[in-house]
């Protein structure tokens, strides 16, 4: 992992993985996975990051356990 980086404007969570050039990039929900031309993920874009991280750290926090995707 090369740098994780929050956008308090826009509530965005960036996790760079690498730094080859990005080609394109799938969306699911609130999570935008950037690939390079050879499908390998560079960047991960997490939306709406700040609810998503509190509702993770509740639940590790307050022991229950995660709900199943």
């Amino acid at each position: 992992m090369r740098r994780i980086l929050y956008s308090k404007d826009v509530d965005a969570l960036l996790i760079e993985l690498s730094d080859k050039a990005i080609d394109h990039a799938e969306e699911a929900g609130q999570i935008i996975v950037h690939f390079s031309a050879e499908g390998e993920p560079v960047l991960l874009e997490i939306l709406e990051a700040r609810d998503l991280l509190l509702a993770l750290l509740s639940t590790v926090v307050g022991g229950a356990k995660a709900a199943e995707a």
